[in-house]
C-alpha cells in the first residue's frame, strides 16, 4: 500500500457519491482506471530504482527516504482534502487538474538534474494523487448505481492490483534498459489518455450542499506529519539527534493541535472525532496503521536489499514481489465472503498474525540462500495474511460508523494506511545507509520490527473490535 496495491478503503470512497447521468459510463471507468494507475504504479515503481537513483544523484540514505516520502507525505495529508474540494467545486474538475499536475510533475522528475528537484517533483506527484484518487472513485459512484456500481468498483480494484504488480517489473526493466528517468516518462502517455477521456466522456458532479473546507486543520496536520517525518528520518539515518528529537516533538505537538482544531469544528472537521466514538473504529484505525506500516517498509526495503546485497537485477527484484499483489487479488474476494458470514474480527486477527509470521521469515533473506528458500516463503506468507485482511478491513470500516460518516471513514482509513507507510519509510535510514553484513543485520532487525507491528495490528483487532458495534448488511 502503500502505493503498490489499492489502500484498504480506497474502494469505499465511491460508495457515497450520488448517481447522476453520465455521457459514457464505460469511458468514465476507463478514465478512472488510467488515472488511478498513475498512483498505484508510481507508488511501487520507484522502489526498485532507488539504488540507481542514489548512485546517479549521489544521494545518501536520508535522500533515498525522501524520494519515497516526498510522495507519501502530501498524499497522506491531503487525501481527505482532495475529496472535499472535489465535492465542493466539481469532481471532474479536480480529477482533470490532478492528472495534468501529475504529468507535469512526472516530467520534472524525469528531467531533474539534482536530488532536491527530484524530491520537489515527487511532492507534486503526491499532491496530484491526492486530487485525482478520491475524485476518480467519486466519479465512478456518480456514474454507476446498484449492482453496476459494485462491478465497476471491483473492476477498478482489480486493475489497481494489476498495476501494482506490473509497476516493479516495468520499473526494473526500464532501469536496466534505458535508465531510471524513464520510469517517470512512462506516466506521460497514461496522463494524456486519461485527460482526453476525462475531458470528452466524463460528466461533472458535485455535492449540492458541502461543508466549508477545513483548511486550517489540513495545514496543521500537514506540518505535523512533515515535522515528524523529518525528525524520524534524521534519527534513523544517524543525523543530528538533537535536531531530530526537536522536529519529532514539534510535529507531535502540531498533531495534538490538529486534534484540538478538529474537536472545535465538530462534524465540519476534515476528520470528525465522532468517528472514534466506538472502540471498533479506533481498533480498525490502529490495525490499519501498524499493518500498512509493516507492508510499506517491505516495499521499500526488500528491493533495496535484493539489489544491493543479493545482486539481483532491478527486474528480478521487482518480480520477487509479484506473489504479494497476485495472492491478495485472488484471495480478497473469498475472504470478503468469509468475513460476511463470520464477522470481521476473526480474519482481522488471524490475517495480521500470519503477516507477522511472514516478516519473521523475511529476517533470513539477508543471510543468503536461493529465492525459493528465503524470499518466496516470506513474501507468500505475508501475501496470504494480507489477503485475509484487506477485504474484511474495508467492510468493517464501512460498517463501524453511521451511514452519514461512511465516506469520511473510508477516506480517513486510506490516509492512515499511507501514513503508516510514510512513518515506516522514515524509520528505514539504518537499512538504506548500511552495506554488506551490516545491511543484512539491519534488514533482519527491520523485519522483526515489522513482525511486531503486524502482530500489534492483529491484537488491536482481537481486543478492540466489538461485534455489536459493527453493522451487518441487514442492520438499519
Amino acid at each position: 500500500m502503500t502505493g503498490a496495491i489499492p489502500g484498504p478503503c480506497d474502494v469505499g470512497l465511491a460508495a457515497q457519491a450520488k448517481a447522476r447521468p453520465c455521457p459514457s459510463r464505460k469511458w468514465t471507468l476507463v478514465a478512472s482506471i488510467l488515472a488511478s494507475s498513475l498512483s498505484f504504479i508510481d507508488g511501487s515503481v520507484v522502489n526498485v530504482a532507488l539504488p540507481a537513483i542514489g548512485a546517479d544523484l549521489h544521494a545518501r540514505a536520508s535522500g533515498l527516504q525522501w524520494i519515497v516520502n516526498g510522495y507519501l507525505l502530501p498524499l497522506s495529508a491531503l487525501l481527505l482534502l482532495g475529496g472535499a474540494v472535489g465535492d465542493k467545486f466539481g469532481r471532474r474538475r479536480l480529477f482533470l487538474l490532478g492528472i495534468a499536475l501529475f504529468g507535469l510533475a512526472s516530467a520534472l522528475c524525469a528531467l531533474a538534474p539534482s536530488l532536491e528537484l527530484l524530491i520537489v517533483g515527487r511532492a507534486l506527484q503526491g499532491i496530484a494523487s491526492a486530487m485525482l484518487m478520491p475524485n476518480s472513485l467519486a466519479l465512478l459512484g456518480a456514474a454507476f448505481a446498484g449492482e453496476a456500481r459494485g462491478r465497476a468498483i471491483g473492476t477498478w480494484a482489480a486493475a489497481g492490483a494489476v498495476a501494482g504488480a506490473v509497476g516493479p517489473l516495468l520499473g526494473g526493466w526500464l532501469v536496466e534498459a534505458v535508465g531510471w528517468r524513464f520510469i517517470f516518462l512512462v506516466n506521460l502517455p497514461l496522463c494524456a489518455g486519461a485527460l482526453w477521456l476525462g475531458w470528452r466522456h466524463v460528466a461533472e458532479s458535485r455535492e449540492e450542499r458541502s461543508a466549508p473546507l477545513d483548511a486550517l486543520g489540513v495545514a496543521v496536520a500537514t506540518l505535523g506529519l512533515g515535522a515528524v517525518t523529518w525528525g524520524l528520518t534524521l534519527l534513523s539515518g544517524g543525523g543530528s539527534g538533537e535536531e531530530g528529537w526537536l522536529a519529532t516533538g514539534a510535529g507531535a505537538a502540531a498533531l495534538l493541535a490538529f486534534l484540538g482544531i478538529e474537536k472545535r469544528r465538530g462534524d465540519r472537521a476534515i476528520m470528525p472525532l465522532a468517528l472514534f466514538g466506538t472502540a471498533s473504529f479506533a481498533g480498525l484505525s490502529l490495525l490499519t496503521f501498524f499493518l500498512y506500516a509493516a507492508l510499506g517498509g517491505l516495499f521499500v526495503a526488500l528491493p533495496f536489499v535484493l539489489i544491493e546485497l543479493r545482486g539481483y537485477s532491478p527486474v528480478a527484484a521487482g518480480a520477487a514481489l509479484l506473489p504479494l499483489p497476485a495472492v491478495i487479488a485472488l484471495g480478497s474476494r473469498l475472504m470478503g465472503r468469509v468475513a460476511a458470514r463470520t464477522g470481521p474480527r476473526r480474519p482481522l486477527t488471524l490475517g495480521p498474525l500470519i503477516v507477522a509470521a511472514g516478516f519473521a521469515l523475511a529476517a533470513r533473506i539477508g543471510g543468503g540462500g536461493s529465492y525459493w528458500t528465503t524470499v518466496m516463503p516470506a513474501v507468500l506468507v505475508i501475501a496470504i495474511g494480507m489477503a485475509g485482511a484487506v477485504a474484511p478491513l474495508t467492510t468493517a470500516v464501512m460498517a463501524s460508523v453511521d451511514r452519514d460518516h461512511v465516506g469520511t471513514a473510508n477516506g480517513f482509513n486510506s490516509a492512515v494506511a499511507r501514513t503508516g507507510g510514510l512513518i515506516a519509510t522514515a524509520l528505514l535510514g539504518s537499512v538504506l545507509a548500511a552495506r554488506g553484513t551490516a545491511l543484512a543485520e539491519a534488514f533482519a532487525i527491520a523485519s522483526y520490527v515489522a513482525a511486531g507491528a503486524a502482530a500489534t495490528a492483529g491484537l488491536a483487532a482481537l481486543s478492540l473490535l466489538k461485534p455489536r458495534e459493527i453493522r451487518t448488511p441487514d442492520t438499519p
